[in-house]
């Protein structure tokens, strides 16, 4: 699937101040994010606060990513957080394999109002339906197949949404559908358990920026605080990476 690349200076700073998010906060996001961003993927689950023309102040909770219109500009599109998916329209076993947090293959209505045959899955920071066409991701999975020597029957244990633990070279290795990943697959050493929560190791619980840190609570949460609102906590933790980062570069005495 082709993507644009987008550079800082193309990024809508009016358009996303709109919502509270300030150049200087995205400027400050975890690198692993902005090269996301800027390869056209999805944001992490980022805070907003916007106002409605009556003078009404909401704030939520969305992803967002970038795209180049027609014309060449680009702009923002949302992905809001909803309460709950609607999961309606799917038989039992799939609404349950969804909750479940695991991929399921169905049938939806795309874009272009044509249904197609994709893999779904529940995106747990907005509660959006993700999918991707079966035959994209397929070619993928195959991939995998192939590099770790499944048999037929651990092919069709991902294929059918469940991650799976395998060995590969003397080493544990999880092996799962994620929509949220760019490949649609993500790998991770380790079993299953592992595999469920690796999705948050590349956020600490401050991630400091040059204005500001973002901080993510034990369920996942991220907000920003500037650095005029540090607290004492959030100096120490600053101070004692800093000096990590010198202990790790310093050069030893001959």
């Amino acid at each position: 699937m082709n993507r644009n690349r987008f550079s800082d200076a193309e990024i809508p700073y009016k358009t996303l101040q709109k919502f509270g998010l300030t150049q200087e906060m995205i400027g400050d996001l975890p690198l692993h994010a902005l090269k996301q961003i800027g390869e056209g993927y999805r944001s992490p689950v980022l805070p907003i606060k916007f106002t409605d023309e009556q003078g009404n102040t909401y704030q939520s909770c969305t992803r967002f990513s970038l795209y180049r219109t027609e014309d060449g500009r680009v702009d923002v599109l949302f992905y809001p957080q909803l309460q709950q998916a609607n999961l309606e329209k799917f038989s039992e076993e799939n609404r349950n394999k969804l909750q479940s947090n695991k991929a399921i293959i169905d049938i939806i209505t795309a874009a272009d109002g044509n249904d197609i045959q994709a893999f779904l899955q529940v995106d747990e920071g907005t509660h959006q339906i993700l999918y991707i066409p079966t035959p994209v991701i397929g070619r993928n999975i195959q991939l995998v197949a192939d590099e770790f020597r499944l048999s037929n029957a651990e092919l069709n244990c991902l294929r059918n949404g469940g991650p799976l633990t395998i060995m590969s070279n003397d080493n544990v290795v999880t092996v799962g559908i994620d929509l949220n990943e760019p490949t649609g697959i993500r790998i991770c050493a380790g079993d299953e358990r592992q595999w469920n929560v690796e999705v948050k190791k590349d956020w600490d619980k401050y991630n400091y920026g040059c204005f500001g840190c973002w901080t993510m609570d034990e369920e996942g949460n991220l907000d920003y605080v500037p650095e005029e609102e540090y607290t004492d906590e959030m100096w120490e933790e600053m101070r004692r990476k800093g000096e990590d980062r010198k202990s790790q570069v310093a050069t030893p005495k001959l």
